[in-house]
């Protein structure tokens, strides 16, 4: 049945990981969405990962974040409201501490809210949109969807990330 179908899978991956197998042969459908990975062995791609999980301490760093003291600087509604007033500023993820959002910043997965409306940005939290921006640049496919967090993509062709606080 289904265990069976999902243990062969899992343990075809193992052996191509092993193996060092080609992306285009292991993982056929994302190289054809992502043709930057054909050449590179599959073992290669999991130490690349592991690498930049490891730079940033991600277990421990995604723990901290939903562990840190949050501060709430006003209600969500009154920050909402600068929304309504058009007095938000779109902030640089390097500008972020100390800043407070109009938006629910919520990263997926594994979609539970860091931030809502009305709180102020962290050092931990920044750590981790910073992260995020390094491991999307690196590691194109695999991105996390952050649910507030603004991509904008300038005429220079570089992705910037931004968030809307208040201003």
């Amino acid at each position: 049945g289904r265990w069976n179908t999902l243990l062969t899978a899992l343990q075809q991956f193992k052996d191509d990981y092993d193996k060092n197998a080609p992306l285009w042969r292991s993982m056929p459908e994302f190289c054809q969405k992502h043709p930057n990975y054909e050449k590179m062995g599959l073992y290669d791609l999991c130490q690349h990962v592991h690498s930049l999980y490891a730079k940033y301490d991600v277990a421990k760093l995604s723990t901290e974040m939903y562990l840190s003291d949050l501060t709430p600087a006003m209600k969500p509604s009154d920050a909402y409201a600068h929304i309504a007033r058009r007095t938000t500023e779109r902030v640089p993820i390097d500008q972020l501490e100390g800043r407070i959002t109009t938006a629910l910043i919520t990263p997926y997965p594994p979609g539970i809210p860091l931030l809502i409306p009305g709180e102020v940005f962290n050092a931990k939290i920044v750590e981790y949109l910073k992260f995020n921006r390094e491991f999307e640049k690196e590691c194109p496919g695999f991105e996390t969807d952050i649910h507030g967090l603004v991509q904008e993509t300038g005429p220079d062709g570089v992705t910037r990330y931004f968030a809307d606080c208040v201003a």
